[in-house]
């Protein structure tokens, strides 16, 4: 019985871990996207933009909520079947995000961000079908940022259209 326990608490331990695990990956996609965007603000500010566009400040706290479900869906994955072409996808769809904002911000590439953001939300939209198949709450934490992706593809588009 007692060793029962300890194995029980060394799987929560080991759990727990991979959760900060995949809290780390998805801060550094972020603290990439992060260095992408330093020293931005006055030229996003000067960018024609369409009425619709949110204000800058709504991009922070947006993106660290849509953070935490990237990184808990991911963890959720796991849990169930380890790392699999779900996770793999997942990998993906991560990486994809880390250079969208250096390309959009820092290089100011508005088409060539508008394709790689199409590519991205395809990737997304293949995480949330294999996550579907394993966790459908991992694939419904997935949804929001889906979503907020696609407002910034068309974001992106309307802003590359006004600025060529």
């Amino acid at each position: 019985m007692e060793t029962a326990q300890k194995t029980g608490a060394n799987s929560a331990r080991r759990s727990w871990w991979a959760l900060v695990g995949f809290a780390a990956a998805v801060f550094v996609a972020a603290a990439i996207g992060g260095l992408g965007v330093q020293g931005t603000t006055d030229e996003y500010a000067t960018l024609r933009q369409p009425d619709w566009a949110p204000p800058s400040w709504l991009f922070g706290p947006v993106w660290s909520l849509l953070y935490v479900l990237i990184a808990v869906a991911g963890w959720l994955v796991w849990r169930r079947v380890g790392f699999s072409s779900a996770l793999w996808a997942w990998a993906a769809q991560l990486v994809l995000n880390a250079i969208w904002t250096p390309l959009f911000f820092g290089a100011g590439q508005y088409g060539l961000a508008f394709a790689e953001i199409v590519v991205m939300w395809l990737a997304i939209g293949l995480t949330v079908v294999l996550f579907a198949r394993v966790s459908r709450v991992a694939a419904a934490l997935m949804l929001p940022y889906w979503a907020w992706v696609t407002f910034a593809a068309a974001l992106n588009l309307s802003i590359w259209r006004l600025n060529s």
